[in-house]
């Protein structure tokens, strides 16, 4: 379903982010995925850098968290041996974002990869949610999402 879905809404899933720290992209464990935190990759890169509401929009930023949803679903296509059918549901976003002072807009932000959620998976795709502003985030991306996910077998 969510790969048919991905095609008609014309995206596709990039190659999924190597870590380059000791930690593994996704951990599956009692029936749950739990997905590292994604950073808006494109290719090898962050191509976007910065603060939102301080030279990165709230547009680019909701941009970056569609492209952090389309990194993590890569990441655990790979860890659950290609088979994305194996979703029964998302159980919670976690969505980070560096906010410059002032800015309040996180929820803004995240509803971008809850909106990418739903567009996917339906009823399924609805979850639990978190949108926190930081200081700072890995390489300045100025955001980053990660998802815990109710996984088959």
């Amino acid at each position: 379903m969510i790969e048919q879905r991905l095609k008609e809404l014309g995206l596709e899933l990039p190659r999924a982010a190597t870590p380059q720290f000791e930690y593994v992209p996704v951990v599956v464990h009692g029936g749950l995925a739990w997905v590292s935190g994604q950073l808006p990759k494109i290719g090898e890169d962050i191509e976007t850098r910065g603060k939102v509401g301080a030279g990165v929009s709230l547009e680019t930023a909701q941009d970056c968290a569609r492209i952090c949803i389309l990194q993590g679903l890569a990441c655990l296509k790979d860890a659950l041996g290609g088979d994305l059918g194996r979703i029964e549901r998302m159980v919670k976003v976690t969505g980070f974002v560096a906010s410059a002072p002032g800015f309040n807009a996180q929820p803004k932000v995240i509803d971008a990869a809850s909106k990418l959620l739903g567009a996917l998976m339906g009823e399924q795709g609805r979850h639990a949610r978190s949108a926190v502003g930081v200081a700072e985030l890995p390489r300045d991306a100025p955001v980053e999402i990660e998802l815990v996910v109710a996984v088959r077998g």
